[in-house]
């Protein structure tokens, strides 16, 4: 059967998968619901108490989780790695290629995705079969904490986004202040590719932290992720480099034997090659400012001895 086929079966399944379960009755249709518009710009009626919800993006899931909200979900992508709980829930595949067949067997009454991520022929699909998509688009510190705001008021958590929202906000002043602090702006090279050498342009979010830490991004141009040569990162002499990529601690290893090869490069010189975790760094989640946290401490050692 090909794939077409089996998706024009999801309405029979669905409505076959709800009699078994004996859930038929508590279909959004027949919830109370309210009226609510995503970053899509799309006018919705979804339930005004989802109890399953599917999270289509790994930094929805982990914000799901921080708002306390996550007994109600039933359903997470893939790579949806963070907290620890979340490998064991049910998976809908990957947020580019969504298992639709999988989801709608989930039977939720909510799904929340991203507005430049999910394929928008999957949300209609979905919507198409009475399950409400709802588009949110965390892309930097600020969109990220509204999509805390606007999750937590579509989970009935509006007093716990609220909290954290105030909490994040307090610690990302903090790193600003700290920053104003000094004039030392040491140049960075942030590489999250590693054969080829892919860097982060200035319409990123890792630009955002790399620029709050209080370091010049030596990658900062048009192009949102620049691929570069080796000749042309040495050219740069940066005075530090940051790896942070989905590779394994072996392929590390090379890519640090690698860089130490040049001896006259700054970031060298000073022993200030570092590498950090990808789920961490480069995922609009939440932990974006336990990101900026650490980068400030790699980027100004020595405004953290002084204090210390």
């Amino acid at each position: 059967m090909n794939r077409k086929s089996k998706i024009d079966r999801i309405p029979f399944l669905l409505i076959l998968f709800l009699i078994i379960q004996g859930t038929l009755f508590v279909l959004p249709v027949c919830a109370q619901n309210i009226h609510v518009t995503d970053l899509l710009g799309r006018r919705m009626s979804i339930p005004k108490d989802p109890g399953r919800v599917v999270s289509l993006a790994p930094n929805i899931t982990e914000i799901v989780y921080a708002l306390g909200q996550a007994h109600r979900l039933v359903g997470v992508t893939t790579y949806s790695n963070y907290p620890a709980e979340a490998v064991s829930l049910p998976k809908v595949g990957s947020y580019v290629h969504l298992d639709l067949e999988r989801i709608v067997s989930l039977a939720p009454d909510l799904c929340l995705a991203i507005k430049d991520g999910n394929p928008i022929a999957a949300a209609s699909r979905l919507e198409s079969l009475g399950i409400p998509v709802y588009a949110v688009d965390p892309r930097d510190l600020d969109s990220v904490m509204d999509t805390m705001s606007r999750i937590g008021g579509l989970l009935q958590a509006e007093n716990q986004a609220e909290k954290f929202v105030q909490g994040m906000r307090r610690r990302i002043q903090a790193v600003d202040t700290l920053v104003t602090k000094t004039d030392h702006r040491p140049s960075l090279f942030f590489q999250i590719g590693v054969s080829p050498i892919v860097s982060v342009g200035t319409n990123t979010f890792i630009h955002e932290l790399i620029v709050r830490a209080g370091a010049r991004n030596l990658a900062e141009g048009n192009i949102s992720y620049p691929r570069f040569s080796r000749e042309q990162v040495l050219g740069m002499m940066p005075d530090i480099i940051l790896v942070s990529s989905m590779a394994r601690a072996d392929v590390f290893e090379k890519i640090k034997a690698d860089w130490y090869q040049w001896k006259d490069l700054p970031a060298v010189k000073n022993d200030r090659i570092y590498f950090q975790d990808s789920n961490l760094f480069n995922r609009p989640s939440p932990r974006l400012v336990d990101a900026l946290e650490i980068l400030v401490r790699l980027v100004h050692p020595e405004m953290f001895e002084e204090s210390s």
